[in-house]
């Protein structure tokens, strides 16, 4: 085997599935464990009586943990004020965030009408995520550096090439095999960030097809977890075991880490859960015995879809006149369930124990 060079584009990047045995037992154990918290996140999200009732905040969670890991920062206060507010907030970052919390949704429609991973579906994503009309490189002379400027990693290059590798990778992702779906996830992720396919773009559409796989396998039937959240607590640990399938062909500890990233996601998402359930039920029955008149379970909704809210939503989901519902917020601000906040010309009502349990590491 030739010495794998790190300044060379990588154009002869192996086709999938690897020639190794990836059914270790460290692997197959772990598979179990991962499989196991999937399932149990899965039946808890299906018995609950509006499972979408928490996505947005879930996906803007997801996309602000993904951003993060390109150095695109902003906080849950900036970006979920701007979901709400009709004030045009000027953040980059804020708006990049947005921007991939739309881009997930895009993919997740596109694969409600067609469920496969395609080439097409990924260029979609990209130009979702970075709003203009991206495609496939088409120029030479990528490569990744670290933060001293070595190059670490040179991607194939020409564009047929890089054609070529994602149409594999398209047939063995979508093709019929016995490989473990989430062992199969682990290198289709692995694949889609050795191609680098974007110029820009790559980690965050690779993460989205993460979300995307599992909704399509049947995994999730609410893509509701994010996955990026374990990648920054274990950034250098997650480009290490990148580099060493390519350099070393070390699949192994590639997909266990994979593995550990879905249970320990999984758990946490499970909990987070629970404990915005348990507040959600908890407030309507405060709200209920302090201010009877003002509560419904409809309110109560609203209030828990996303931590700020505001007159317009009680009006759209129709629980009043723009009078009655206003009076509503002011109830239960002046009762201690909400904190308003002027934003332009609208006043926004924070539900701030709900952002502290989103808060919670």
């Amino acid at each position: 085997m030739t010495k794998f060079n790190r300044t060379i584009p990588y154009n002869n990047l192996p086709p999938l599935p690897p020639k190794k045995d990836l059914e270790t037992t460290k692997v197959l154990r772990k598979t179990i464990d991962a499989s196991r918290a999937l399932a149990q996140l899965n039946g808890m999200l299906t018995n609950l009586p509006n499972p979408t009732l928490f996505l947005d905040t879930i996906h803007l969670q997801e996309a602000k943990a993904s951003s993060e890991i390109e150095n695109i920062i902003t906080t849950n206060d900036d970006l979920y004020k701007t979901i709400v507010a009709d004030k045009k907030f000027d953040n980059p970052a804020t708006k990049e965030v947005i921007s991939y919390k739309e881009a997930l949704w895009d993919g997740l429609r596109d694969i409600e009408k067609r469920p496969f991973i395609t080439t097409n579906l990924c260029v979609d994503i990209v130009q979702s995520i970075k709003k203009n009309t991206a495609s496939i490189r088409t120029t030479p002379g990528t490569a990744l550096k670290n933060a001293k400027g070595d190059t670490i990693y040179t991607p194939p290059t020409g564009e047929d090439t890089i054609r070529e590798k994602l149409a594999n990778l398209e047939t063995f992702i979508n093709g019929e095999d016995t490989i473990d779906p989430l062992i199969k996830m682990a290198l289709m992720h692995y694949q889609f960030e050795a191609i680098h396919p974007f110029s820009d773009g790559n980690g965050r559409t690779g993460r989205i097809l993460l979300l995307l796989y599992l909704k399509i396998e049947n995994l999730l039937d609410t893509p509701a977890i994010y996955l990026s959240e374990y990648i920054i607590k274990n950034k250098a640990d997650y480009y290490v075991k990148l580099r060493n399938v390519t350099e070393n062909e070390d699949w192994e500890a590639w997909v266990v880490y994979m593995l550990e990233m879905i249970e320990f996601t999984a758990n946490k998402g499970l909990k987070r859960l629970k404990d915005v359930t348990t507040l959600m039920k908890i407030m309507a029955d405060e709200v209920k015995a302090t201010i009877p008149k003002v509560y419904s379970k409809e309110l109560i909704e609203i209030l828990f879809r996303l931590p700020y809210t505001k007159r317009q939503f009680l009006i759209d989901a129709g629980l009043g006149t723009p009078k009655t519902v206003g009076n509503y917020l002011m109830e239960l601000e002046h009762a201690g369930f909400l904190t308003s906040e002027k934003v332009g010309k609208e006043k926004l009502y924070l539900n701030h124990r709900l952002m502290a349990v989103l808060e919670k590491n």
